[in-house]
């Protein structure tokens, strides 16, 4: 599993929803009272234009939620009195095992699964997926936990997702995703099977928890299905289109 730090980084994106003010322990200087002076500063000032006694959504990375009030806020920083007095929304009961996307599908994937609440992901190694994938700067914890951090501040949740790397496949299907996927129903996303993907409701209480596996462009290989099928995955699929891997994600996971 990564280990996974707070971070600040200087990014800022105008199609962003901050919708909660999302801060880590290392932003209190005293109890109620937090101090921010990154990205996070510049978006108050350029996107939500905050000012001085404005009263914002905040949140405790894995902790409750509530409001902060803006004590002084400039150029330099943001200071902020706040109070907590609710617990975040429940979490999407999936463990998502997922063959390693394209870089630059990885963040949009990374942040949305965030937003629908999946809180336990797996990126795997499959035949499909080139090497220069793992290679990728965006796999490292600090730039996965900046895609993390604007899908928790997006859905107003503060629960931070667990993200694991598993670069050989055959190893973590044998020896890892019976542990992983203990006691719950277990899925592999695959085009043409006969199987389609099931539905439960989303307002439904006690839900059984899921095991999803979701492969790369194209589906995966007949070996890796049959190994899937092995440690009692059960092929599923959305239908007759083929999907790009951000859409089978997103449409698979609202789905329960």
């Amino acid at each position: 599993m990564l280990s996974i730090k707070p971070i600040h980084t200087n990014y800022l994106n105008a199609d962003h929803s901050m919708n909660l003010l999302l801060l880590s322990p290392s932003d209190f200087y005293h109890q109620n009272r937090a101090r921010i002076d990154d990205r996070r500063l510049l978006h108050l000032q350029n996107i939500l234009k905050t000012a001085p006694e404005s009263i914002l959504k905040v949140g405790l990375i894995d902790g409750q939620i509530g409001s902060g009030t803006v004590l002084k806020i400039d150029a330099t920083m943001a200071e902020l009195e706040v109070s907590f007095e609710r617990d975040p929304p429940p979490a999407l009961p999936v463990t998502l095992v997922l063959a390693l996307p394209r870089p630059k599908a990885l963040r949009r994937i990374i942040r949305n699964v965030a937003v629908l609440g999946v809180k336990r992901i797996h990126l795997i190694n499959v035949w499909k997926v080139e090497k220069s994938y793992w290679q990728s700067p965006l796999l490292s914890p600090d730039n996965i936990r900046e895609q993390l951090t604007l899908g928790l501040e997006q859905a107003v949740d503060t629960v931070m997702p667990q993200v694991s790397l598993h670069p050989l496949f055959k190893p973590f299907v044998e020896d890892e995703l019976n542990d992983i996927s203990k006691n719950t129903l277990t899925y592999v996303a695959h085009p043409g099977a006969d199987n389609p993907a099931p539905s439960t409701n989303p307002q439904a209480d006690n839900k059984p928890p899921v095991t999803l596996a979701v492969g790369p462009e194209g589906g995966f290989t007949p070996y890796e299905i049959e190994k899937f099928e092995e440690v009692g995955f059960l092929p599923i699929s959305l239908g007759p289109r083929i999907l790009n891997v951000e859409v089978a994600v997103s449409a698979l996971l609202c789905r329960y």
